[in-house]
């Protein structure tokens, strides 16, 4: 074992730091250099798993992806980002399913099966007893199938309900409203039969059924009377309570594509930006938190999420004074803010926000030859400069130009800098120096 002798700083060496802020070179004795580092040793074998994980995530993209969700269950933020990644690798992660779903993550052949261990109220116990009564009596039929065959002291109405909301019937039955009436009356259906069974005593049905080789005895199972499924909003609410995110779809999945476009920053990656930039997002408000400051001014703090993350957000009074009828849960909204870095945490001041079916941008037709003309690029330049407004409370219409070839075309969204104030002044302006020019909500351009 070496004794340290002295310390002093070294300047730079050439050695693999681990990065410590201070004291991390030592001199010792015999005048060799002790530093935190790697040895080659170490760092190969960190280049060689690097190596691995590249290789496996190039070539089986899918098991890969269903081991890193499997490994990550736990860990909603995560879990999230990586469906994310599937979705932008054109993986689809496909809800829970009764008669499909393992443990954990199951690869398929082209997308990723959700476990059944990522499923919250559903324990372990409960899962076994799934696997194990379709392993012996094949694929359940129904939800009457499930209650018959299971103990209901296993798998629980809670966790019945659970496997409902999170799409695990969906295959047998889409309508979740109804199934959920449903439960309580098949429970006590099913139970009763468990008692008739337990003291030997049959009925017509379980003989007719087993004669048959059909499943007469389920018809028997009484239902509600006929209702409507849930909207979409509460369905997705209720996916997303047993889930910890939405799965079978997601609030802000249609304006996927246009969000890439006119909000480019996503939450997943936030963490990159320096302090004090400004960026723009479409995201969903999750969560709202009102707040009296001492002056008695309103202002709130605010969870918001988009379809690769989450983020905090902070809308100050004088911001709130302006967007407060925005700012409430289950909305969808495109934020204008600044990153801010506090206590080992990111957050955004939020500055400015507006519902994405009220974001409105200006579409700009420039053919590929006046794309490197200097003076047509300045002409643009100019016009829209001309339009623009000042602070959040002015310019926020974003202008995105369409460079047209011959054959085909890139759109790309302008800076800052180049917001407008009025979308049909600026249109105006445009068409009048020769631009084709039109105006679009963020909506419409999903068609």
């Amino acid at each position: 074992m070496v004794k340290i002798v002295s310390r002093k700083s070294l300047g730079i060496q050439p050695v693999y730091d681990l990065g410590l802020a201070q004291d991390h070179n030592f001199l010792i004795a015999d005048g060799w250099l002790a530093s935190n580092c790697f040895n080659k040793s170490h760092s190969t074998a960190y280049g060689y798993v690097t190596y691995q994980t590249a290789y496996l995530k190039a070539n089986y993209p899918v098991e890969y992806m269903a081991a890193l969700l499997t490994a990550n269950s736990g860990d909603q933020d995560k879990v999230q980002r990586y469906i994310a990644t599937c979705i932008n690798m054109g993986i689809e992660v496909e809800p829970p399913d009764i008669n499909r779903s393992g443990v954990d993550f199951t690869p398929l052949e082209k997308n990723i099966l959700f476990g059944l261990s990522a499923v919250r109220n559903v324990g372990q116990g409960a899962i076994e007893a799934l696997i194990e009564s379709r392993e012996e009596g094949g694929p359940f039929v129904s939800l009457a199938d499930i209650c018959d065959r299971i103990d209901s002291r296993v798998v629980n109405r809670r966790a019945l309900e659970a496997l409902i909301h999170s799409g695990g019937f969906d295959e047998l039955e889409p309508n979740r409203h109804q199934l959920v009436k449903d439960l309580e009356l098949i429970l006590e259906w099913a139970q009763s039969r468990a008692k008739d069974r337990a003291i030997g005593q049959g009925n017509l049905f379980d003989v007719m059924s087993s004669v048959a080789e059909a499943p007469a005895a389920y018809e028997s199972a009484p239902k509600a009377p006929p209702i409507e499924d849930y909207p979409e909003s509460d369905k997705l609410r209720l996916e997303k309570e047993i889930l910890g995110f939405y799965i079978s779809n997601h609030p802000l999945r249609e304006v996927e594509r246009p969000a890439r476009l006119m909000a480019p920053i996503s939450l997943a990656n936030l963490e990159e930006q320096p302090e004090n930039t400004t960026v723009s997002a479409i995201v969903l408000l999750t969560e709202v938190k009102p707040i009296i400051t001492k002056k008695g001014d309103r202002m709130a703090i605010v969870q918001a999420e988009d379809l690769t993350g989450k983020a905090e957000g902070v809308v100050f009074p004088k911001s709130f004074e302006r967007i407060g009828e925005h700012i409430e849960t289950d909305l969808r909204l495109m934020i204008w803010g600044k990153v801010d870095r506090r206590d080992d945490r990111i957050q955004l001041i939020i500055e400015d926000a507006e519902p994405i079916e009220e974001v409105r941008f200006v579409m700009v037709e420039i053919p590929a030859q006046d794309a490197g003309n200097i003076q047509r690029q300045q002409q643009l330049r100019d016009l829209l400069r001309q339009q623009s407004g000042e602070g959040f409370g002015g310019a926020k219409v974003s202008v995105v130009a369409k460079i047209q070839g011959q054959h085909q075309s890139q759109l790309v969204r302008l800076g800052p800098q180049f917001r407008v104030q009025d979308e049909r002044a600026a249109v105006h302006a445009l068409s009048q120096a020769g631009f084709q020019a039109q105006s679009s909500g963020l909506l419409n351009a999903t068609a």
